[in-house]
């Protein structure tokens, strides 16, 4: 389930990716964790994403969250690219890599 802080997280760190030419692919926060961390997928739609990329989008985002307090609590941030083994499941991410190549599986019942 998706946590109800999700939605406004993602709004929030949206126009700071765009201002970094960087898209968001997915956030998740898992409050399950001590402290509690709040996961920020993010893509660089030109070339790989890089290290760069991840620090400027963590400085530009805690930046915000602190500004605007929208996590009261004690929380680790973490920005990261999704990977090459992630399976894609939103239509965010369908959108997010298109172009890019795929493997299809299919099983008959």
């Amino acid at each position: 389930m998706t946590h109800p802080l999700i939605p406004q997280l993602i709004d929030l760190a949206t126009p700071l990716a765009q201002d970094l030419g960087l898209e968001i692919v997915e956030a998740l926060f898992q409050t399950n964790r001590r402290p509690p961390v709040l996961r920020v997928y993010i893509r660089n739609p030109i070339r790989d994403t890089s290290l760069d990329d991840c620090e400027r989008m963590s400085r530009a985002l805690e930046a915000q969250l602190d500004a605007k307090d929208i996590i009261l609590d004690t929380y680790v941030l973490e920005i990261s690219s999704p990977g090459i083994t992630q399976d894609l499941s939103t239509d965010r991410e369908f959108i997010s890599f298109k172009g890019f190549g795929v493997i299809v599986q299919t099983s008959e019942p």
